[in-house]
């Protein structure tokens, strides 16, 4: 008979720490920190919490999610391929063909479409795709807007890279300066996020703007990473997309979309956040060594859920409703805002980005005195030595609400503010 003495005198070593020391690098996530910000305080009696932090769309689902989940329902028994069903890859490759006005029989879904259980998993897991051990003999980097989207950073830290924070300020147009990076940092820049519409300013790129970040991907070889999640709503105008941008640049034969890669997601355009859905298009190479990447780490997206992405794919008329469904409640916005903290009319997505002098301090003010949830922009973004933080003076407001929720909220805000 075996025996094992577990006693603290057993001459067993313990350690506090075990495991990746990477992840202490991090902070906690931007909504770990904004609870533990508002968790000594209690909003005033007899007020209803308005709650304008996370970017989760509030509006009906479409029908034909249920409905689509019903008819294949025999499908949840199986055990799902990583690349998806053919229907799927040919829906999200017709959707882009006409929403980008790629020219016909351009783009190979088979070969360069992946679907994706949404794409924070898959924008996280790029980085162990794209990031080197070494770049030009030095540490890689990997390059993202600030503020940026919380898993660009965990990507980048996970993987060994040194995250390289970009300044997206009101003098940059919201989006990073792509004259200022120097030929030292492009030669070991491994991977560079861009998003396009901003989260959380909602600057839209220009084509100029795309083809510069695409002909420095190649000409430094690094992965463009796009991640046009917020693509599909937008205000005035559908915001240009890098695949449409790559088709009409000079290239290689056969390789339009060398070095790129775009995310798409179905959480923002048609309200199905809990779909868990989305996928990730562009250079075939790099789709193909994604697909083996995921085959390791990744679940496939059920085929039910598939069935009803793709049938989601197909339809514009619920995406129609969901803009104007925005377009009004960025109306009742500006008409409570009037003009105030800086306020701009995005060019996409659905967040208010407002100056307020110190984010943190306006957001316990506004849950202490108005019970509205907001996020301080500080959370979205680091400091660089000798610059200011680009987003303490900020708060990220999301119009997931409905539209008189959300201008109770505006209200609220201009009141306590002043």
């Amino acid at each position: 008979m075996v025996s094992a003495d577990f006693s603290v005198n057993s001459g067993a070593v313990f350690t506090e720490a075990i495991g990746n020391d990477r992840l202490d690098l991090l902070t906690d996530y931007p909504f770990t920190r904004l609870a533990n910000l508002l968790a000594p305080i209690t909003p005033r009696a007899n007020v209803a919490p308005i709650l304008l932090t996370v970017g989760e769309p509030q509006h009906t689902p479409p029908a034909i999610i249920e409905e689509t989940l019903r008819a294949n329902g025999a499908g949840w028994n199986k055990y799902p391929p990583v690349g998806g069903t053919p229907e799927f890859r040919a829906a999200a490759g017709d959707w882009l063909t006409r929403r980008y006005d790629l020219p016909a029989g351009l783009l190979h879904a088979d070969s360069s479409i992946l679907p994706l259980s949404g794409t924070r998993e898959a924008l996280f897991m790029l980085a162990l795709l794209a990031v080197p051990t070494r770049k030009a003999g030095r540490q890689p980097a990997v390059l993202m807007p600030n503020p940026f989207y919380a898993p660009y950073e965990g990507a980048a830290v996970m993987a060994g890279a040194e995250p390289v924070f970009l300044s997206a300020t009101r003098e940059t147009g919201f989006l990073p300066d792509l004259d200022a990076l120097t030929p030292e940092l492009l030669e070991r820049t491994a991977l560079f996020y861009l998003c396009t519409p901003a989260n959380p300013q909602g600057a839209a790129a220009s084509p100029a703007y795309l083809a510069k970040a695409i002909g420095l991907a190649r000409q430094y070889g690094f992965v463009l990473a796009v991640d046009e999640c917020y693509a599909e709503i937008w205000l005035d105008a559908p915001p240009v997309g890098a695949l449409q941008v790559a088709t009409a640049l000079p290239h290689e034969d056969g390789k339009p979309w060398a070095n790129l890669l775009v995310f798409h997601s179905l959480s923002k355009r048609s309200s199905a956040a809990g779909l868990r859905s989305g996928f990730v298009a562009g250079d075939p190479a790099l789709i193909g060594r994604f697909s083996r990447l995921r085959s390791y780490g990744c679940a496939g997206m059920p085929l039910p859920i598939l069935a009803a992405s793709t049938a989601l794919w197909r339809d514009e008329a619920h995406v129609e409703e969901n803009r104007a469904a925005y377009r009004a409640k960025f109306a009742a916005a500006e008409a409570e805002l009037g003009g105030r903290y800086g306020y701009q009319r995005p060019a996409g997505g659905f967040f208010l980005w407002l100056e307020v002098g110190n984010g943190e301090e306006v957001a316990k003010r506004l849950w202490a005195e108005g019970a509205v949830r907001v996020l301080p922009g500080a959370y979205l973004s680091r400091s660089n030595p000798g610059e200011p933080n680009p987003g303490e003076a900020f708060i990220r407001v999301a119009l997931v609400q409905d539209t008189d929720t959300v201008a109770q909220a505006c209200a609220s805000i201009v009141r306590i503010l002043g």
